[in-house]
């Protein structure tokens, strides 16, 4: 593992700052939104009060990556929010870049990628706006490099967290996590911006965990069982069940079992 990161791949006109110790660095995105100049990278090498979905804490130990991309996005917010996906794809890819390795990997609706049917990472889209439009946009992304949070940590039913330190045997810095990973988001953000939602829906698509097996979707309290058939022009999750077809734009979603394939 190196000491210092090379940064010679860094994406031009996107600015990086890294801070020893933050609350969040979603929280710090909010703080500076209105001083930003162009699309910026936080990264925290510790965080006191890290926040997941709905606001659930988030576990990030010392060698865990926890960064924040603010930027000022175009487009209606139903636009600006596909931007899970786009973060999605970058991550599996640097999963890969760092490894080497591509199966066991794979993308769980709506925000999370899983690492051998575990989950090792998590991204977070929050947007400061007015009326119809979204100001800015902060995507959270928090990744087990070093280490897995225990299973008390985790609501029940959760995906077991795993690290990817443990599972791979590729230990790697936030640092040169972030060095990797920024490169890569800004070229799947270029597609997005140029080609739309089409693309990326397709690649998407491709890295799914469960395509076409049962899954259940817990919407409030209701939880509707089918086949994951696909995720529509809106990215919103397709059941097949036996009343018909259902597009669930937002849900916690839950395996039959604990591994993917």
């Amino acid at each position: 593992m190196s000491t210092e990161p090379d940064w010679g791949g860094w994406p031009d006109g996107v600015g990086r700052r890294i801070l020893t110790t933050l609350d969040s660095t979603n929280a710090e995105a909010a703080r500076i939104a209105d001083t930003l100049a162009a699309p910026e990278w936080i990264l925290a090498l510790n965080q006191t009060a890290a926040r997941g979905r709905r606001g659930r804490a988030w576990a990030n130990p010392a060698g865990n990556f926890a960064a924040t991309l603010l930027m000022r996005p175009a487009g209606p917010p139903d636009t600006v929010a596909l931007r899970s996906f786009v973060a999605a794809l970058a991550l599996f890819d640097t999963f890969v870049a760092l490894t080497g390795r591509t199966e066991p990997f794979a993308l769980k609706w709506p925000n999370d990628v899983l690492l051998n049917g575990g989950k090792v990472a998590g991204i977070l889209l929050e947007s400061l706006g007015s009326g119809a439009g979204v100001r800015h946009l902060a995507i959270g992304i928090g990744i087990n490099l070093a280490h897995a949070p225990g299973a008390d940590e985790v609501e029940a039913g959760a995906l077991r967290p795993v690290a990817l330190a443990d599972e791979t045997g590729t230990l790697v810095s936030p640092a040169d996590c972030l060095a990797t990973l920024a490169p890569i988001y800004a070229g799947w953000e270029s597609r997005f911006v140029t080609y739309g939602f089409a693309p990326i829906r397709e690649a998407w698509l491709a890295r799914a965990a469960r395509l076409g097996e049962t899954i259940t979707a817990r919407v409030g309290a209701e939880a509707i069982t089918g086949t994951f058939d696909t995720i529509d022009t809106s990215g919103a999750l397709v059941l097949t069940t036996a009343k018909g077809r259902h597009a669930i734009p937002a849900a916690e979603i839950y395996f039959l079992s604990c591994e993917t394939r």
